[in-house]
């Protein structure tokens, strides 16, 4: 007898159909699995057997083949366990209901017959809907995120005995499942306010205007002033996600296994710090069947590289495409995934190795060598694609405790967001992403404004990139002051963050 049950596979962040396809016919008595399998899908031939057997089911002995279609597509991931369980009980008769072509299935199986949770949940949700299924057949835990999904029936089951009545009498399964939990509303992040801040007024007008326009930052002081304090609070000052970045956020989130149980959507901006052992595919992304990395992570979010000379020189190179980008490509054999990695780039680093270059209180212990050879830890290209480069002094022992709380996350945020509105009602989107032609007709110069950037560019040798860098820092700044045009005020301004 011959069944079909639908299922997905995710391929980046984009869910490709699959159908699990199962004949039992006259022969040795075994599982037979087809159709481009990895070692995970083709251990589930055991995980099914013992799941029907202890819920109660009796396998046919006869040969039962499983094919996996299309079959030139490669299958990985435990979530094909539940569509191939109740595939073999179709085909054995278990199933009464013949129409169940229109359900979506994934989960993966417990010995027990219970079901847990699986990846990737809302990108297939997503596909199911596209593609005009009528429901989807989940693990009980991951419905809360496929919810986000509308008109899009859900079974959340919690064992093999739940879906066999969701398939074989839906009315009666969905008469006694729970209630799913409701979208909470979004909630600002609580790691921390600028207002625990004391001084650092250069490092702060810098990190606004960095949030403003989304630049990235480079942030060079001596250890103890407070680089990676004013680095976690970067995303306090961030508005909230929209539902459509909430929803991208959180599909990349789902395919690397984050989301938790009970999570419909991802409320905070993500915020990710990775270690500088990390390596480039665990950054970037990769892996045999491609996995998002600390910079998908990172989406509409920020990324902080604490020690950033610390990092594999290979490792920050390949930050350069994403930068500029705003997606990572990862191209194999059988087809190129590409992820999203649209992010802010919060770097910081010591003046020299030892961390004491220019402090007037601890003496520097590096020579020039070893001061030259520091700096360029990070190449040139790298830096070229930092927008700002702000120098972050010590804070004097008597400023620490005699220095009134500065402005609050709220107050900063409140200018950042009308700086944002600007930008996104003039150009549909950020500064930092402004090129070309288009940077040239918003990044407008009065006439001293154009006469101090004359002036700079031969003082300053600014290349052309740095040029634009410039231009885009300026724009911000007079978005965050409200005026149409690039005073010169504003390009001074943006100049003193230009770095080395």
């Amino acid at each position: 007898m011959l069944a079909c049950v639908r299922t997905a596979a995710v391929f980046g962040i984009e869910a490709s159909l699959v159908q699990v396809e199962v004949d039992v016919s006259l022969g040795l008595p075994g599982f037979h699995l087809v159709g481009l399998p990895d070692a995970s899908v083709r251990e589930s031939q055991d995980r099914v057997r013992s799941a029907i057997r202890n819920c109660g089911f009796d396998l046919p002995p006869r040969r039962v083949t499983i094919n996996l279609a299309p079959a030139d597509i490669r299958k990985a991931g435990s979530s094909f366990d539940l569509p191939i369980a109740l595939a073999v009980l179709a085909a054995s008769g278990h199933i009464t209901r013949r129409d169940i072509d229109d359900v979506l299935v994934i989960g993966e199986l417990s010995l027990d017959g219970s079901i847990q949770a699986a990846r990737g949940v809302l990108p297939i949700a997503a596909s199911a809907r596209r593609h005009r299924y009528g429901g989807l057949l989940l693990p009980y835990p991951n419905s809360a995120e496929a919810a986000v999904v509308e008109s899009l029936q859900l079974y959340p089951v919690r064992s093999l005995h739940d879906a066999l009545l969701a398939l074989n009498d839906p009315p009666a399964f969905l008469s006694r499942a729970p209630a799913l939990p409701p979208l909470p509303p979004p909630t600002a992040p609580v790691d921390g306010d600028f207002a625990d801040v004391h001084g650092q007024a250069m490092a702060r007008r810098a990190l606004e205007i960095a949030a403003a326009g989304g630049h990235n930052v480079l942030m060079i002081g001596p250890p103890g002033a407070g680089k990676t304090m004013m680095a976690r609070r970067v995303a306090t000052i961030l508005p909230p996600l929209t539902f459509d970045e909430a929803l991208e956020a959180t599909s990349i989130h789902s395919v690397a296994g984050l989301v938790g149980a009970g999570i419909r959507l991802l409320t905070d901006r993500p915020f990710r710090a990775p270690h500088h052992t990390i390596s480039d595919v665990a950054l970037v992304g990769g892996g045999a069947m491609p996995r998002p990395g600390e910079i998908s992570l990172a989406h509409h979010g920020v990324l902080f590289l604490d020690e950033m000379p610390e990092f594999s020189r290979h490792v920050l190179e390949v930050l350069r495409q994403p930068l500029e980008e705003g997606c990572v490509r990862i191209a194999r054999a059988a087809r190129t995934v590409t992820f999203p990695a649209r992010f802010m780039l919060v770097g910081a680093m010591n003046p020299c190795p030892c961390g004491f270059l220019g402090d007037p209180i601890r003496a520097c212990r590096c020579s020039p060598i070893q001061i030259d050879r520091y700096a360029w830890r990070l190449s040139g290209p790298l830096r070229d694609r930092l927008d700002l480069t702000v120098p972050v002094a010590a804070v004097p022992p008597r400023d620490i405790q005699d220095a009134l709380p500065g402005e609050s996350s709220e107050e900063i945020r409140a200018r950042v967001n009308a700086a944002r509105g600007r930008q996104i009602a003039r150009d549909g989107g950020l500064n930092a992403r402004l090129h070309g032609r288009m940077l040239r007709s918003r990044a407008v110069l009065d006439a001293p404004a154009k006469q101090l950037m004359s002036n700079a560019l031969g003082r300053l040798s600014l290349s052309a990139r740095g040029y634009d860098r410039v231009l885009r820092v300026a724009r911000t700044i007079a978005d965050l002051e409200g005026s149409d045009r690039i005073a010169a005020d504003h390009l001074a301004e943006a100049l003193q963050y230009r770095g080395e």
